[in-house]
């Protein structure tokens, strides 16, 4: 859960478009398959990618007809640095850490030199095809100025840790195609994935900070979901699915926690 002081809540503001059915590899978020703890599906997380578009869509179909709640996969705890070149908002820097289950199977027969460690080197393939396949998904990171989208490039400077407690972080840092000025209003964004198959969370400890170069009076503000009702999984799923099916369908920033970075007006 997020540690940031309860503030006033952004009302709900439509992030990412809404998407066709697509049929493109999706990134192999590890090197084994791994079964999901439901048990009754399972994705191949091979190290050189899965196609989870179909099986993903069978979740939310199948969680749609049967009233049943949605449920997560994988589990990623988010940390974010937002980056400042010259005054402006030029990027994020992220880091995402991964549940103990999936780096169990992530990692295995990665460690190729068998010493029990695994290097940045020996990461660095699996780091490639996750950068890759997620561009695909637009990083799950969502970001708007004014109400319109604001894009980012592709990520630089990623790769994977393995720590002595046994996790993997994924870090990456995402360019915006054009720096915000600190005077142009409040910028926010979100990394969420819509469908719930992945559950994102802030890091309850400095879950976002501002980089070097922030302006003095700017700060960065988490706002949680508009409401319980709201924010549910069957309520999230809708949206995906609605989304992902070419209906018009919007996810809001209303649905999921969301980080406004603003700076006060001198």
């Amino acid at each position: 859960m997020c540690a940031a002081p309860a503030c006033d809540i952004i009302q709900p503001d439509p992030i990412g478009p809404a998407r066709a059915p697509r049929n493109r590899q999706l990134p192999a978020l590890g090197s084994a398959a791994v079964a999901t703890r439901a048990g009754n599906i399972s994705r191949d997380f091979t190290l050189r990618a899965a196609n989870l578009i179909v099986p993903a869509l069978a979740i939310m179909l199948s969680t749609l007809s049967s009233g049943a709640r949605a449920h997560p996969h994988v589990w990623v705890t988010v940390k974010a640095t937002v980056l400042y070149d010259k005054g402006a908002i030029s990027g994020l820097r992220q880091a995402w850490t991964f549940d103990e289950f999936y780096t169990a199977q992530a990692i295995e027969g990665l460690d190729k030199n068998k010493d029990g460690k695994y290097s940045r080197e020996e990461l660095a393939a699996l780091a490639q095809v996750n950068i890759d396949g997620l561009k695909e998904f637009d990083y799950f990171t969502y970001g708007k100025l004014g109400g319109k989208d604001r894009k980012f490039s592709a990520p630089k400077d990623y790769w994977l840790e393995h720590t002595d407690k046994g996790i993997l972080t994924l870090h990456f840092t995402l360019p915006l195609q054009e720096p915000i000025a600190a005077d142009a209003g409040e910028f926010t964004f979100s990394v969420t994935d819509p469908s719930y198959f992945i559950a994102f969370d802030l890091a309850e400890d400095k879950p976002v900070v501002l980089g070097s170069g922030a302006p003095a009076g700017c700060a960065a503000v988490v706002h949680e979901p508009a409401n319980e009702e709201e924010s549910s999984d069957t309520q999230r799923l809708n949206q995906a699915f609605s989304s992902a099916m070419g209906n018009g369908g919007t996810v809001s920033f209303g649905l999921f926690k969301s980080v406004a970075v603003h700076c006060a007006k001198s």
